[in-house]
């Protein structure tokens, strides 16, 4: 007895003389895992630009490219220290010309689920109300462009009225044309036929032919390819331009460096890459701003011309003079 009690006595005096454990640090508040809300103004001539976050997905490039030579997607990926899939962006665009509100592309809304359905709130964030849009132009009538102008069943824009070209229109709203595009494009022609049914009943959608001004200082020009009725819209003030591009660029890393791969989604891949090839090259040689659907937010830059075909994108450098 004497013997255990020597020992635990000494055992006591070599755990009170040994250092205090280790305790993990801790920061003074949690991570938070979100972002700052997704909006960027840019000043062109008299009006103000907007970039509106939608929100972000994965997109499978090794699988929705077409046309690419082997290895080439996963080589160019890496290039940007990227792999399959890559996170892409649906980004819309909201012009203050000082007369009206005219927005572009209203994103995916609830038709992609959670990674959709930002742009109100951060419509919000940049200082806007829904009832205060004048006017919504669709580049063309996929579900990630148009699918924002409704929540919950119900019409989200009160009193715009809402443009896209006659050749979308009347592919994507009539059922009839389903037989002519591929099954995987059929919940395309659901989402546009839902989104806009409340619109078309009110009388507040309407379509434009061909090249036309939609707008003051916003013309419309038809880029088929990608749709039937794809279109850019071109904005001016005072000697400055910005070109809203829709879905020219899906996958940025690749097809910048080789724009002759296309999506799986186009319905005509050699218009759709006629097209792409085309604007880069005019946008590379007058050098004015472009802003896209699906390049890294806030989806605006220049496009400079590498030589050989090739192209490079350089977005805009961040500023809070806008």
């Amino acid at each position: 007895m004497r013997s255990y009690f020597f020992v635990t006595a000494a055992a006591a005096v070599l755990m009170a003389m040994a250092p205090p454990a280790v305790q993990p640090a801790r920061a003074g508040a949690p991570q938070a895992h979100a972002q700052a809300p997704g909006f960027y103004r840019y000043s062109l001539g008299d009006y103000e630009v907007t970039a509106l976050l939608d929100g972000t997905h994965g997109v499978d490039v090794d699988k929705l490219a077409v046309g690419a030579k082997p290895g080439e997607v996963e080589r160019l990926l890496a290039r940007s220290h990227m792999t399959s899939p890559v996170e892409g962006m649906i980004n819309a665009f909201l012009i203050n010309t000082g007369d009206k509100l005219i927005l572009i592309d209203t994103g995916a809304g609830e038709l992609y689920g959670k990674d959709g359905g930002l742009l109100l709130a951060n419509l919000a964030a940049a200082g806007y109300r829904p009832d205060q849009i004048d006017e919504i132009y669709l580049t063309h009538l996929h579900r990630d462009h148009v699918g924002g102008v409704m929540l919950k069943g119900q019409a989200v824009f009160p009193r715009a009225v809402i443009h896209a070209s006659k050749r979308d229109a009347d592919f994507w709203l009539d059922d009839g044309n389903r037989s002519k595009a591929a099954p995987f494009l059929g919940p395309m022609f659901d989402g546009a036929q839902q989104v806009l049914a409340p619109y078309i009943a009110q009388g507040r959608f309407r379509t434009f032919s061909e090249n036309e001004e939609v707008a003051p200082g916003i013309r419309a020009i038809l880029s088929p390819g990608h749709t039937p009725g794809h279109a850019y819209y071109a904005v001016e003030s005072k000697g400055q331009k910005l070109l809203i591009w829709g879905d020219t660029v899906h996958f940025a890393p690749v097809q910048f460096e080789d724009p002759a791969v296309a999506i799986r989604y186009d319905s005509d891949d050699k218009a759709a890459i006629a097209a792409r090839q085309s604007v880069f090259a005019d946008a590379a040689a007058k050098g004015y701003l472009i802003a896209a659907a699906h390049i890294s937010f806030p989806g605006l830059g220049y496009v400079r011309d590498a030589g050989a075909g090739r192209f490079i994108w350089t977005p805009v450098n961040y500023s809070l003079n806008r």
